[in-house]
């Protein structure tokens, strides 16, 4: 059974870190478009960081420099690493993953149930 399986959210103060973790079950990621992706309350979900299949990862202009993806291929499970946190990145952060090509935002076509983060000033 395929499932994506996210983890790691929580409460922080602004200026903290968090450590997301996507655990992928039912499939070799290694051959997927893997992403992360969050949605605030009342606003559209947006896409924050990819990573192709050939490793190549993009970051959305609002998170550049402080969301950074990793992964541990033992583990099946990626990762998404936040720095400097700040109110506005409250929200519920999703992974995701995709084997359709071009790897765009909007091929994704799996989903996890999402990780609550929420960043106090």
């Amino acid at each position: 059974q395929v499932q994506l399986v996210e983890s790691g959210g929580g409460s922080v103060q602004a200026g903290g870190s968090l450590r997301l973790s996507c655990a992928v079950y039912g499939f070799t990621y290694d051959n997927y478009c893997m992403g992360w992706f969050r949605q605030a309350p009342g606003k559209e979900r947006e896409g924050v960081a990819l990573r192709d299949i050939d490793g190549e990862t993009i970051y959305a202009d609002s998170v550049k420099d402080r969301f950074t993806i990793s992964e541990d291929n033992a583990k099946s499970t990626l990762y998404l690493h936040i720095h400097t946190l700040k109110p506005e990145d409250t929200a519920m952060y999703y992974c995701a993953a995709t084997g359709r090509r071009p790897c765009q935002w909007y091929q994704f076509n799996l989903w996890g149930q999402g990780t609550q983060v929420t960043v106090s000033s």
